[in-house]
């Protein structure tokens, strides 16, 4: 049985990379979302792990950002693993995603790929 994994951003392209990679790859099922409110509607198809932007939209669009959508899915099922990916790199805004139960954050940079292929993977594979 394939393994569900839903990814959160607002950035088309992002969402189409890691789509691509990961339905290249055996054991994986994977649904996309542009929004955490997105996320949240579609929780119920459980999900074995949800890999989450930090921003979503714009502030003027008042959307659930990655913190906030991060405290709902911990509400409604704690053990969900959590994967942040952002271009954010300051420590104190990483530590409290940590803090708030972030499986791992994982900084947007050229190798992002690279390692969010190895923290999924490695994941599943001590799960």
């Amino acid at each position: 049985m394939d393994r569900l994994i839903f990814f959160v951003d607002d950035d088309k392209m992002m969402l189409n990379l890691m789509e691509y990679t990961f339905k290249c790859r055996p054991g994986f099922e994977v649904k996309s979302y542009f929004s955490g409110e997105d996320c949240l509607k579609n929780i119920k198809l459980k999900p074995e792990l949800i890999v989450l932007d930090y921003y979503m939209g714009s502030a003027e669009e008042n959307t659930m950002t990655g913190l906030d959508t991060l405290k709902k899915i911990n509400e409604i099922d704690k053990n969900i693993p959590v994967v942040i990916l952002s271009r954010e790199k300051d420590k104190d805004t990483i530590n409290e995603f940590i803090k708030e139960g972030a499986m791992k954050y994982v900084v947007k940079d050229d190798y992002f790929i690279d390692t969010l292929i190895d923290t999924i993977e490695g994941h599943f594979t001590t799960v």
